[in-house]
């Protein structure tokens, strides 16, 4: 294959050093100048769709523009001016995608995609953590280091830093420049691996329009996920003895380990099976032990990244002398039911998989991303198995890995089209075209096909927009400008606990108001749910004595002394503030604990537990506010 395009190994470190840094700084700036617009609501105009379409088609047609123009010179009597500009379009393009289909929808919020609903309420509570903490501190828990991987958090805790802004604040900035600066970098490395800039820079935006599309929402899985095609052919070229790939996939795992590790799990398995594959299919009198030797070089670097995050949890677990207990993939939605067959939609998405799906089939020379199909299926599989045994491998999360595969293979098959197969054909019935004409064709057609998906990616993330302007933020806000929900009083039970000497950062609440944790650094007693709870955190033995007190309240418990006692005699440091929704006057107060419910769905049931007010009528040991409708009791100090 002709590699007109190819990096040496210096300009390679230079190519991912200068587009990491510039991809950075571009979408760093393009946020800073968004957010200081005064653009409509997403919900309430069309005015930030069509300039998001508007952008995305400029910068597709542009892109489409120079690579032509490279591809017909062959980047031969160029400009210099010229050569310069193809290459800062194209790498930096994919992070003009992500801004432009994102981060102009979301410009006229300070949320991000989903806003306050469901898992980004602990997304959200940890970067509010990080941005308070330097550390390994896990999200909820006082004194623990944490189990959910670190690293994507504690960047987004230091960008809060530099911005001077809450946690919950910087969610929006680092998860849009993140996710750009993220992939650009496949660019470089997509040209690094095919040797073609026009095909690497397709790629990387093929890649990246796929993950907006489905993963957009959870800004480390898709990091990572973009980065699975191209670590599979790089994974190919580690096992046959590329040194270079073994350093770029032991760097690919290590790191994503430390964002999300159910992505890195399959793609070390894809590994181990590539391994296993090119030994066996070895003849054998060439067989040695190499591969294996570069699958554990590749293991053990990746792990020795890993551990900057892993370490402290996992020498928790090593040394502590209870047992972790964790219901993680204690989850099995409708979507983990089916197999994702994406190559049957009838979207850019399903042509392009329907096509890499006949591709892989019939050319032997992409078999790498053939045996990652068979792996990812697999996985699913096995996953639906799984509930046999009262668990499941998280198969409904494979559907992006298994996308991005099976379009980076089509986009590969209309890259190793025959074209001059293609111009004989038209010869042979008397017609005249060029293989430059079928090109050009070609090209119109990938832009067209490339335009029609991208206006989609708003589209398709709506509702996840449309909850990042109806959610009430931390400043008590709602970006459409309708009437905030009942967080707009968190500042003030803050500002009342302040005044009490209750610091957020040295204060442990019992609440189910969960958006305040989120909002706000305080110690949780127990976690929003145990399925994100860090193992080491006794979910169950914490919720048991939740109930134990309550009930206790009515009896043994119900003198307020011996209440006060009772917080203060478990292994665990008992709460200093309490927050429940009711009236002061209220005869019991009431909260909820989450409880596990898997197998059924869905998987977590809410229950109510009462407390009896009368152990808070002490004011010599607990002050008792109405602020709104909760109910603020902190202990007196």
């Amino acid at each position: 294959m002709n590699k007109p395009d190819q990096l040496t190994r210096p300009q390679i470190f230079t190519a991912l050093a200068c587009t990491g840094l510039g991809s950075f700084v571009v979408a760093l700036v393009a946020w800073i100048i968004l957010d200081r617009t005064n653009l409509p609501a997403f919900n309430t105009s069309m005015v930030t769709r069509a300039l998001a379409t508007a952008f995305a088609v400029g910068l597709l047609v542009l892109v489409a523009v120079l690579l032509w123009q490279w591809r017909k010179t062959d980047n031969r009597a160029q400009p210099q001016w010229h050569t310069a500009l193809t290459y800062l379009v194209s790498y930096l393009s994919p992070a003009g995608l992500t801004i432009a289909t994102l981060g102009i929808p979301l410009s006229a919020t300070r949320l991000w995609l989903d806003g306050l609903q469901v898992d980004q309420l602990f997304r959200t509570q940890f970067l509010t953590r990080t941005a308070t903490n330097l550390g390994h501190q896990d999200m909820n828990y006082l004194d623990m280091p944490t189990y959910y991987p670190l690293g994507w958090f504690w960047g987004g805790g230091r960008l809060a830093n530099l911005l001077d802004m809450p946690g919950w604040e910087v969610y929006q900035p680092w998860a849009l420049v993140s996710l750009a600066t993220a992939a650009a970098l496949l660019v470089p490395v997509w040209q690094a691996l095919t040797g073609s800039l026009p095909l690497a820079t397709t790629l990387a935006l093929a890649n990246t329009a796929v993950t907006l599309s489905m993963a957009a929402d959870e800004p480390y899985a898709a990091i990572v996920g973009m980065g699975i095609a191209p670590a599979v052919v790089m994974a190919a070229r580690a096992v046959r003895g590329s040194w270079l790939a073994v350093a770029g996939v032991a760097v690919y795992l290590g790191v994503s380990a430390t964002m999300y590790t159910l992505f890195v799990g399959v793609t070390a398995l894809i590994t181990i099976v590539l391994t296993i594959h090119y030994f066996w299919t070895s003849q054998p009198g060439r067989r040695n032990l190499g591969p294996f030797i570069r699958l554990a070089v590749m293991g053990l670097g990746s792990m020795a990244i890993a551990a900057i995050s892993w370490g402290p949890y996992l020498y928790l677990v090593a040394t502590a002398d209870y047992k972790p207990s964790s219901v993680a993939q204690h989850f099995l939605p409708s979507e983990g039911t089916q197999v994702p067959l994406p190559f049957f939609e009838f979207s850019a998405l399903g042509f392009f998989s329907l096509l890499g799906l006949l591709y892989l089939v019939l050319r032997s020379k992409r078999r790498p991303l053939l045996i990652a199909t068979i792996v990812l299926y697999g996985w699913v599989l096995a996953s639906m198995l799984m509930t046999l045994l009262g668990s499941t491998l998280l198969g409904f999360r494979i559907e992006l890995p298994i996308a991005l595969i099976l379009s980076t293979a089509g986009f590969f098959a209309f890259a190793d089209a025959d074209r001059t197969a293609v111009v004989r054909f038209f010869e042979s019935r008397k017609l005249t075209l060029s293989a430059r004409q079928l090109s050009g064709a070609f090209t119109v057609l990938l832009v067209a096909i490339s335009i029609g998906y991208a206006q989609q990616i708003s589209v398709t993330n709506e509702d996840e927009i449309d909850h990042a302007y109806t959610d009430t933020d931390g400043y008590g806000e709602r970006a459409d400008q309708f009437a905030p929900g009942s967080a707009k009083y968190f500042q003030k039970i803050v500002a009342t606990l302040g005044a009490a000497g209750h610091s957020p950062q040295q204060t442990v609440v019992l609440t189910d108001e969960n958006l305040l944790l989120s909002y706000y650094p305080f110690y949780g007693f127990n976690g929003f749910t145990s399925h994100y709870a860090n193992p080491m955190g006794q979910f169950t033995e914490r919720n048991d004595t939740i109930k134990h007190w309550a009930e206790a309240s009515f009896e043994e418990l119900s003198d307020p002394q011996d209440f006060a006692a009772a917080l203060e005699d478990e292994q665990w440091k008992g709460p200093d503030v309490f927050v429940f929704r009711g009236d002061k006057n209220d005869e019991e107060y009431k909260t909820h604990i989450a409880v596990d419910l898997y197998p059924n769905n869905p998987n977590v049931a809410y229950q109510g537990v009462f407390f009896n007010a009368e152990v808070f009528a002490d004011q010599s040991l607990w002050d008792v506010e109405q602020i709104g409708p909760y109910v603020v009791i902190n202990r007196t100090k």
